[in-house]
């Protein structure tokens, strides 16, 4: 049996008029490490705010560890860790105090669990006795964990926990999702950061409360169903609204410091470069076949929900 089962879970906020979570549904194995990927506004929290027994969902149903999230959320919570987006340990105790406070809520020691923390913790352990609310985003980034994993969940539940750290600080804790993994727990982590996709087993990709795509990340990037190049010129403005209103190109859209767009009709790359640089002479034109990323895929599913949800409006 999975470890996260989910079936058409519905939230709806404001008496209905915010759908927040519209009909998902996904499983997570046993050991898996599962990105939930989309940006602020996707329906992440409150997926997993239901999930871990915060919210009641409107309709629809789910599992973790086997046991329905509605008729028995107290054991769920006995059994689940999780770390919200916002830091929420208590600011005015110490590292030592809150870590010693959410083992006893648990019915446990630091002692008890300390193998499964201690290279989370001895990174932090010099400032035990500083005050979670002086500490820097990475150290509570790092207690917060500490103290979702104190009790020996067996599924953690990570809600953006690398917003708002430095780039160090993200790379080191995705290394510790690794080591947890690796002792068998079941991970589900949500980011708004596409380059983490990469680092999960597989993910699912989340927009307007709809899961639009899961699979591994590689074939989700190998999914994207057409060549895709990408341009740029002194001025990329005028060349934006230029490929936009090119009726050869399909899509085209601002990545960076460069334009990515696909065209109608596959054909000889050169020709097809040739053509476009024919068509839209620019001062400083650069054009190139490139390989998409999952933030290309991600576009090209929003596009193209967005195109269903209008035909499906009218």
């Amino acid at each position: 049996m999975s470890d996260v089962q989910v079936n058409s879970l519905t939230k709806t906020f404001e008496k209905g008029s915010i759908q927040a979570v519209n009909d998902v549904s996904f499983s997570v194995e046993k050991g898996e490490l599962f990105g939930l990927i989309g940006p602020d506004g996707a329906g992440k929290t409150t997926l997993f705010r239901m999930l871990t027994t915060l919210l009641l969902p409107d309709s629809g149903s789910a599992t973790v560890n086997g046991m329905d999230i509605v008729k028995d959320y107290r054991e769920i919570r006995r059994r689940v860790g999780y770390m919200p987006g916002k830091f929420s340990l208590y600011q005015d105790l110490t590292i030592e105090e809150n870590l010693h406070f959410f083992a006893t809520v648990f019915n446990t020691t630091i002692e008890e669990n300390y193998n499964l923390i201690k290279d989370i913790y001895v990174q932090i352990e010099p400032f035990k006795k500083r005050r979670a609310g002086k500490l820097s985003g990475g150290m509570k980034q790092k207690l917060a964990l500490c103290c979702a994993l104190i009790h020996k969940p067996t599924v953690l539940f990570l809600d953006e926990p690398t917003t708002g750290v430095d780039v160090v600080s993200r790379k080191e804790f995705w290394d510790m999702l690794k080591s947890l993994k690796q002792q068998g727990i079941t991970i589900l982590v949500s980011t708004p950061y596409m380059d983490e996709a990469n680092l999960c087993d597989r993910i699912a990709l989340i927009q307007n409360g709809e899961i639009m795509s899961i699979n591994t990340p590689e074939n989700i990037v190998k999914s994207f169903p057409n060549t895709l190049y990408a341009a740029k010129a002194k001025n990329i403005y005028l060349l934006l609204k230029r490929l936009e209103a090119d009726e050869e190109v399909e899509s085209c859209y601002a990545f960076g410091e460069y334009l990515h767009f696909t065209v109608k009709t596959d054909g000889n790359e050169n020709d097809l470069l040739n053509a476009i640089a024919e068509r839209h002479p620019l001062d400083e034109l650069e054009l190139k076949k490139i390989k998409p990323t999952i933030e290309d895929a991600f576009i090209r599913l929003m596009h193209e929900n967005t195109i269903k949800v209008t035909a499906d409006g009218e």
